[in-house]
């Protein structure tokens, strides 16, 4: 089945994706050599582990509230709230409570 396109219309970012229990579902908008952006539900108690990224990586959170850890602090951002982790610094990402996040990766 062919992809909708995407380019030129709205996207409901909160309703772009869905909580599956226990997982993380993500689904990617866009994937190009330049970047991506992927949409990601986290069910409660779900996370990323600690990894680097050697481009900075936004967090746009969409619904709810995501816990991140950079570099050993602690940050909490919430629906409406962006957050830029920093090329080549450890972070991760976990769901105290269920969350949905724009990961937006440009190169």
């Amino acid at each position: 089945m062919a992809k909708p396109e995407i380019k030129g219309t709205p996207i409901p970012l909160a309703a772009g994706v869905q909580y599956a229990e226990d997982a993380i579902v993500s689904k990617t908008l866009i994937d190009k050599k330049t970047g991506t952006l992927t949409l990601f539900a986290f069910d409660a108690g779900q996370g990323l582990s600690e990894h680097t990224s050697p481009y900075d990586a936004t967090v746009q959170v969409v619904e709810g509230t995501a816990v991140l850890t950079i570099g050993g602090q602690r940050v909490e951002a919430r629906a409406g709230e962006l957050v830029i982790m920093p090329a080549n610094v450890p972070h991760d990402v976990r769901a105290e409570t269920r969350f949905k996040m724009l990961l937006i990766m440009i190169r």
